[in-house]
């Protein structure tokens, strides 16, 4: 059964002037129930995590502590996008365990999938970018320290490029992170991933999956990961207003195609978390997301 985390405080946590395109996390779930690719008992409620969970192991004791005392800098403020409130901070732990948990859902079914998360924007200790606490990073780490993985494939394919995950992993051998971004989109600044592939704006659905077939192959073959972790944020729509990039929403579901037939071929259990979407019609962004989720459940279920 294809198991999906989601919570409440995805969406009606958020501030108001913050709430569009972030409705998503609302109607994604309610299209996928009314389409009937999803059924009630595939949604599942994560809890709020203890939070040995998140700093012990990625992120720094005194920024959780920060963040719990509601005592960023207003510098520190600005850069996450977000003004900083208690409901906030419990949004984005909630969104942790929901990813943890879909990861051990994943290595029981193959995969499985959080409406929320994709927040690789989030550093050791500070956030960015509408990213506060790295739910992958997290996820990745619990593998690692919990279950004894060596080799884990993030592949991030969301139009900004990873930063906060790539800072996080700079050195581990134990993971590898991969990210296809646009080159000229944000961060201003970009982290070393262990792979970056760069694309020209407008880049469109051929070259992009035809750069993607050739370099996940690639991958996939010569690092033989035991767990991969998707990052499918559908900001590389030609629609997008942050993007820049020219994908059809076919194109991306191909993009997803590409990724999830990858897993279940070389039987690679797969965590998939939404990332970003900022098309003005809402129907397209939900369109785009729900793609993933019929995939998902075509291929695995």
């Amino acid at each position: 059964m294809l198991k999906v985390a989601w919570a409440d405080s995805y969406c009606h946590s958020l501030p108001e002037g913050h709430r569009f395109p972030m409705e998503k996390y609302t109607l994604l779930p309610e299209q996928l129930l009314y389409e009937g690719t999803l059924e009630n008992d595939n949604f599942f409620r994560p809890d709020v995590p203890e939070d040995d969970l998140i700093f012990s192991t990625v992120h720094s004791e005194e920024y959780i502590k920060k963040l719990n005392e509601l005592t960023l800098s207003r510098s520190e403020e600005r850069k996450t996008g977000f003004p900083l409130s208690e409901e906030l901070v419990i949004r984005e732990k909630q969104i942790i365990q929901g990813s943890v948990d879909a990861t051990m859902y994943a290595l029981k079914y193959g995969c499985a999938m959080n409406i929320a998360g994709g927040t690789h924007h989030a550093f050791t200790d500070r956030g960015e970018g509408f990213c506060l606490l790295n739910d992958i990073a997290v996820s990745a780490q619990y593998l690692i320290d919990q279950h004894h993985f060596e080799k884990i494939l993030i592949v991030d394919l969301d139009v900004h490029q990873g930063n906060g995950t790539a800072e996080i992993f700079r050195g581990n051998k134990d993971v590898f992170t991969f990210s296809m971004h646009g080159k000229n989109n944000y961060p201003l600044h970009k982290e070393k991933s262990d792979l970056d592939i760069e694309l020209a704006d407008g880049t469109g659905d051929n070259i992009y999956l035809d750069i993607l077939d050739n370099y996940l192959g690639q991958l996939i073959e010569k690092h033989e990961p035991q767990f991969i972790f998707f990052q499918s944020g559908v900001d590389v729509l030609k629609t997008d207003k942050l993007g820049r990039l020219g994908l059809s929403v076919n194109g991306c579901k191909e993009r997803d195609r590409k990724v999830l037939e990858s897993c279940k071929i070389n039987d690679i259990p797969v965590m998939i978390s939404m990332g970003g979407g900022y098309s003005e019609d809402i129907k397209l962004i939900i369109e785009a997301h729900a793609n993933t989720y019929r995939l998902a459940q075509e291929l695995f279920f």
